[in-house]
């Protein structure tokens, strides 16, 4: 069978994978990530893995912990919140960075956690960045977080894989940060909705390491679950420098290990020349399939900014520049952009000058290493002395911490990944996003502008379906105390986007005092108030495409659970619900040509069809059988049934540690 880059890596990653069975998009797989990172939430996690038993780490090398998001606040709650996690890393022998050492992401890049042709999982998530270096960097959650910290492992639903090529070259002037923004704003209806992006084309060879870094990271806001560049040239001509540079500067890298002594035990040479052998082994094969192919034309990309307040709103530079949108803040700040080659080019854009009268300009550099380096480099100062202010090397104003927030009725322009409404301070804010080039010419004119001009033009880019055909599944092993086959009447909520709201009305979501029977009886309640009334324990729900989109909040798929509903066929679904679901013991399986024939024949002008007809579905076939017709599903292996056997995935921890 065929594999493309994504699926070669997941294949690295199985455990216990029994045959040796070849993996694809849709399988369920048990997954031991090469590391796991948190950050400030590893607060939040030390209890959730305590809660469940766990004494000791699985395997210490694995777990990273940075403190990095609210290194501002120098309160004593949060200078003691820091400490507990300082002291829980020493503890347990995990690789612990302190407040200051820079952004989470920066260090895994760095340090060399993210290493190309492996598996990187972070509870945060902007972990897409990783793949600028050819790393499959996703996020997880909190109770996943502390499912590796004990087991080294969790489960994982490999996403539908997108081919996006870029082709052609970036005029003179045009960065990464251009073309992610272009992406998100031309591909904007959910083309890569809950897929993984692979970057691939000849216009890949063009962009250095930062710019991958950078576009790989707003995948994220593009709606991905993560983004990768192929492992090139560039990529190992960049480990190379990065090794001698280590080597020179004699930084050895943080290690709990003694035995690792005084050498990077991740960016070495005989790691380097491992990855090297190996790339014929990570080459996608040529038949790999693709659910979908975009393609870029770099040549016609532009300086763009994205917004406000969305990244699905683009507008070019050249044109905007003419409106004299004026500024109150410009950032230079955050994981996306703030690396040696972006605050380079903030530099060159405002040497010489000052920020405008009535615009406060904040830098931050990615890393204390960054920051250092372009003071070597003379970079730093030419923003200090253009009346920059500094902050620490953290995240800051991006998630809307610490200090110059935007404040009610101003307008900021941010080199930063985010622009939603209310981030970075007041929702009474605009918030625009830009290059780092653009920010600083922003900041210096006093309004939205670029530091040079180009000749405009349309961009041109193209898309193409392949649509997944129903096909043959091979037989799934089913295990003990998981039923091969189910049966109930049927509920068709049709409505695509159907979002957490709809399923569980927000104004419940902390009462703590919520039983499920409390869940129970208001599921829906927004969506359909009959919906309570009308089902009954043991039926079976379908939903329409991109079912639980919107919030991560977890009770959307534990009330449909408490109510008595066996299972929820969808034709997409959100992966954070899906997430929730399984996590909580709970199915949701995809079949979109089910959900396609039950919308080409059922009136839809209610928002719940109680169809009063019996669907089966048979897990070990992977097929749906209802109204004489044959429709697959995506197959519940393994390591999905255990998760439902034990009613979750802290059931499931507890078990692996006894056992």
């Amino acid at each position: 069978m065929p594999q493309n880059f994504v699926e070669k890596i997941c294949q690295k990653h199985v455990h216990n994978n029994s045959g040796n069975k070849l993996v694809q998009s849709g399988d369920y797989i048990s997954i031991a990530p090469s590391y796991v990172m948190t950050h400030d939430n590893t607060g939040a996690v030390i209890p959730k893995f305590k809660s469940i038993g766990a004494v000791k780490l699985f395997n210490p090398r694995q777990v990273v912990n940075t403190l990095d998001h609210n290194i501002q606040d120098k309160s004593e709650k949060n200078l003691e919140k820091y400490k507990k996690i300082e002291n829980f890393a020493r503890s347990m022998g995990a690789d612990f960075y302190p407040a200051g050492r820079g952004i989470g992401h920066q260090i895994m890049i760095e340090e060399g956690y993210a290493w190309p042709g492996t598996m990187v999982v972070a509870s945060d998530s902007h972990s897409n960045m990783y793949g600028g270096i050819g790393c499959l960097g996703t996020p997880i959650v909190r109770t996943d977080a502390a499912s590796i910290w004990a087991t080294g492992r969790t489960w994982w639903q490999i996403p539908l894989v997108i081919k996006v090529n870029l082709n052609g070259r970036l005029k003179a002037g045009v960065r990464g940060k251009d073309v992610i923004i272009a992406l998100c704003g031309y591909f904007k209806k959910d083309e890569v909705l809950n897929s993984i992006v692979e970057f691939s084309g000849d216009g890949i060879s063009e962009l250095n390491i930062d710019q991958r870094l950078t576009i790989a990271n707003m995948t994220t806001e593009w709606g991905a679950l993560g983004g990768i560049f192929m492992i090139d040239d560039v990529t190992i001509n960049w480990l190379e420098k990065r090794i001698d540079y280590i080597e020179k500067r004699g930084l050895p890298g943080v290690s709990s290990d003694p035995a690792e002594g005084n050498t990077n035990p991740r960016l070495n040479r005989s790691n380097l020349a491992a990855l090297k052998q190996s790339l014929n082994a990570l080459t996608p094969d040529k038949d790999a399939f693709y659910s979908k192919i975009l393609n870029l034309d770099l040549l016609t990309i532009e300086p763009f900014i994205s917004g406000p307040n969305t990244v699905k709103t683009m507008h070019k530079v050249s044109e905007v520049s003419r409106k004299k949108i004026n500024i109150n803040k410009a950032y230079l700040v955050s994981c996306v952009n703030s690396r040696i080659d972006d605050i380079a080019e903030a530099a060159e854009a405002i040497s010489g000058k000052k920020v405008a009268e009535g615009v406060n300009f904040y830098i931050s550099a990615a890393s204390n290493e960054v920051q250092k380096e372009s003071e070597m480099r003379g970079d730093w100062q030419k923003l200090i002395n253009a009346g920059a202010i500094p902050l620490p090397p953290g995240c800051g104003p991006c998630i809307g911490l610490g200090t110059g927030l935007l404040e009610d009725g101003e307008v900021g322009i941010s080199a930063t990944n985010r622009n939603f409404k209310g981030r970075m301070g007041s929702r009474e804010a605009d918030a625009y996003l830009a290059s780092p080039a653009v920010v600083a010419a922003s900041a210096v004119a006093g309004y939205i502008t670029a530091p040079f001009t180009i000749e405009p033009s349309d961009i041109i880019g193209t898309i193409e379906e392949l649509q997944v055909e129903d096909k043959d599944i091979p037989a799934i092993d089913i295990i003990p105390g998981f039923k091969e086959e189910i049966t109930g009447n049927l509920v068709f909520c049709h409505q695509d986007n159907l979002n957490t709201d709809g399923i569980y009305p927000g104004k419940y979501t902390y009462n703590d005092d919520f039983t499920p029977e409390d869940q129970a009886r208001v599921v829906m309640e927004n969506y359909d108030p009959e919906f309570v009334g009308r089902t009954n324990a043991g039926d079976i729900l379908a939903g329409g495409f991109n079912f639980g989109t919107g919030s991560s909040r977890e009770q959307a798929a534990t009330a449909l659970k408490y109510k008595g509903i066996q299972c929820v066929i969808v034709g997409s679904a959100s992966q954070t619900y899906m997430r929730n679901a399984l996590n909580n013991g709970f199915l949701v399986v995809e079949s979109p040509s089910f959900i396609k024939y039950l919308k080409s024949f059922i009136s839809l002008d209610k928002p719940t069809i109680y169809t009063e007809n019996e669907i089966r579905i048979n897990f070990k076939t992977s097929k749906i059988y209802y109204d004489e017709k044959v429709f697959n599903i995506s197959p519940v292996g393994p390591a999905a049934q255990e998760l439902v056997v034990l009613g979750g995935l802290e059931n499931w921890i507890k078990n692996n540690i006894k056992n």
